[in-house]
């Protein structure tokens, strides 16, 4: 059995956590360069800015998961939650509890905040991670809308 921990990512972690976001971006088709990757590790690291990174690190210290999240306010309950932007676990840990792991950090940071939850989306043909998302979590009605720059 694989032992996993999790952790806020700190400022030293920037070439443990860039090929497993590298990899993120790779799974769903985005291209990162070296500017995009060095924005979001300076959002991670900027203590004024509301996203935050939890990493997954096997029993050597070497991050296998990472979990990008952030503090959101939600007006119909007048609570905080929290949105978890991003969850990407190796080939190599999946099916080791990591991600579920993660997210329950994630889920931990939010009651931290307040009564708000945690909330998520997923790619409609990512049914590996939505049998895991369908165990702990409950499957909403929303649909979801974007809009280009």
């Amino acid at each position: 059995m694989t032992t996993i921990d999790i952790r806020l990512a700190e400022e030293g972690d920037f070439f443990g956590w860039l090929p497993l976001f590298e990899a993120y971006c790779r799974f769903y088709e985005t291209e990162l360069d070296d500017r995009k990757a060095l924005t979001v590790w300076t959002w991670l690291q900027d203590e004024q800015h509301p996203l935050r990174a939890a990493l997954a690190v096997d029993a050597e210290g070497t991050p296998v998961g990472l979990a990008h999240f952030r503090a959101v306010p939600d007006t119909l309950s007048a609570t905080t939650g929290v949105y978890l932007d991003d969850l990407y676990v190796t080939e190599e840990v999946r099916g080791s509890g990591a991600g579920r792991a993660l997210i329950e950090f994630v889920h931990a940071r939010s009651a931290e905040l307040g009564q708000g939850g945690v909330s998520w989306i997923t790619a409609a043909d990512n049914e590996p991670a939505q049998a895991l998302y369908d165990r702990i979590a409950r499957r909403t009605s929303w649909v979801t809308y974007e809009m280009d720059a």
